[in-house]
């Protein structure tokens, strides 16, 4: 139940964030007034069975006029309109007590000062330094009125207007203090605010750059890895130029005696290789001009075993020909949400880490399958694993530490599993490593299940777990 009140205090439309959180307690004050100033008077009323004498009639009515006033300053605040509405609170309480202290003088309020502090707390807290100074300069106007109104009860007694006199200093200082205490209290607060909003946007901007950095630097890792590619894909398009030069000395290549139908039908079947062989180099070029493009991160959903799928022949450009390649993709759809080019970067920089420790030749294999995770619930699971050197404890152990590298300055920046590592947490998700010296490396990576309300993942085949040697 509080906590609706609470949520209900809160949800006034107001801008200023000082403002914003000093609306629920004077909403709550407000209530307060309007509600307990009422019962207050009727419950004296009742008490002595008789209405106010015409003295204290001028009192409730103001108390009446105040007690309605707050309720319509309750309504201005749930409208926005936070400061009028503590100013329409405050001027009717300033012309209560100077009505109050005309006609009885400075005693009620050096007995009870709690009618003349309240005005002061709340215009230096809710509105300000000016506010509050100002509320100050009129309650020394009040005090003043209350003054000369004892001056004039006692006029003809000497005794009677120096006892009066008495309460001055008591008025004086106790209020100048409070509001001294105020004003330099509202200022510090004011300052600690600003300095808090002061850094809130230099935060920001701090996480702004941070985000243009890491950005700047997932694409230098695209571009290093494309670097990588680059051999093994021109090695693929001299075999693709080849096959379209084949094609092309076809066409002089016919049978002297053919005929011209038989000739329309040789040059036919040539084009045709010529177009499926321009296909695929079209495809690759595609493929990697996609990947290499520094784009803002885009998630999205997809089936990561048809990703894996799809970024095999790219990942077969990394290794040599003595290195056998290993897919085992479970059939059922993998749905996983990320960027999905940040996915191949992961993919590729284990792979060229891999192909580094494998340089007289070995098997790099990929798994990727649902798991069942005891504090995360179900997974996906992406295993690359291969046959090198391995890692030694030391190095395991700063695998993931960014510009850490244990190959020559000029192979590697040491960024590689560092980015591997941040762009699996920003999914939501970790990355394990498990290696011994001598026995190969394995790297783990446990990504979230993509809900299915969001799945625009690409779809698997349905076939049997897949398996394939050289590729």
């Amino acid at each position: 139940m509080w906590k609706l009140v609470q949520n209900w205090l809160r949800s006034a439309p107001i801008t200023d964030p000082v403002d914003r959180r000093n609306a629920p307690v004077m909403q709550l004050l407000l209530l307060c007034y309007g509600l307990l100033l009422p019962l207050n008077w009727g419950w004296r009323i009742l008490a002595r069975g008789a209405l106010p004498t015409e003295g204290r009639m001028i009192i409730l009515l103001m108390d009446v006029v105040i007690a309605a006033l707050a309720w319509v300053s309750i309504a201005m605040i749930r409208r926005g309109r936070f400061r009028p509405a503590i100013m329409l609170f405050l001027a009717p309480q300033l012309i209560s007590l100077g009505i109050v202290f005309f006609q009885f003088g400075v005693q009620p309020g050096v007995i009870d000062p709690a009618p003349t502090i309240l005005p002061l707390v709340i215009a230096g807290l809710v509105l300000g330094r000016g506010a509050l100074w100002a509320v100050f300069g009129l309650l020394m106007l009040v005090f003043g009125i209350g003054f000369v109104t004892d001056i004039r009860a006692d006029g003809s007694d000497v005794a009677a207007i120096r006892s009066a006199l008495l309460n001055v200093p008591a008025g004086l200082i106790s209020h100048l203090l409070i509001t001294a205490v105020l004003d330099r209290t509202i200022q510090a607060l004011r300052e600690s605010l600003d300095e808090s909003i002061t850094r809130s946007h230099e935060l920001q901007r701090e996480m702004a750059e941070r985000e243009r950095a890491q950005s700047q630097l997932v694409h230098a890792q695209k571009m290093e890895a494309t670097g990588r590619l680059a051999s093994g894909i021109a090695h693929d398009f001299n075999n693709i130029l080849g096959v379209i030069l084949g094609f092309a000395s076809q066409r002089h290549q016919g049978e002297p005696g053919a005929g011209d139908r038989a000739r329309a039908d040789a040059l036919e079947e040539s084009l045709e290789g010529v177009e499926i062989a321009a296909r695929r180099g079209a495809a690759i070029s595609r493929k990697l001009l996609r990947f290499g493009r520094h784009e803002v991160a885009r998630v999205e959903s997809f089936d990561a075993g048809h990703a894996i799928r799809e970024l095999r022949p790219m990942l077969r450009q990394l290794f040599d020909a003595d290195i056998q390649m290993e897919t085992r993709i479970d059939p059922a759809p993998l749905p996983v949400r990320l960027d999905r080019s940040q996915f191949e970067l992961m993919l590729l920089n284990i792979a060229a880490n891999a192909r580094d420790a494998m340089l007289g030749g070995g098997r790099f294999s990929i798994s990727a399958g649902r798991v069942q995770i005891a504090e995360r619930g179900q997974c996906i699971e992406i295993g690359l694993a291969d046959t090198g050197h391995g890692m030694s404890e030391e190095v395991l152990r700063r695998a993931f530490e960014p510009f850490y590298t244990t190959k020559p300055a000029d192979s590697g920046t040491g960024l590689g599993l560092s980015v591997v590592r941040d762009l699996a947490e920003n999914a939501g998700g970790t990355v394990e490593v498990v290696s011994t010296p001598g026995s190969g490396t394995l790297f783990r990576i446990l990504l979230p299940l993509a809900p299915a309300n969001q799945g625009d993942a690409s779809p698997a085949p349905a076939t049997a777990p897949e398996t394939t040697g050289s590729i």
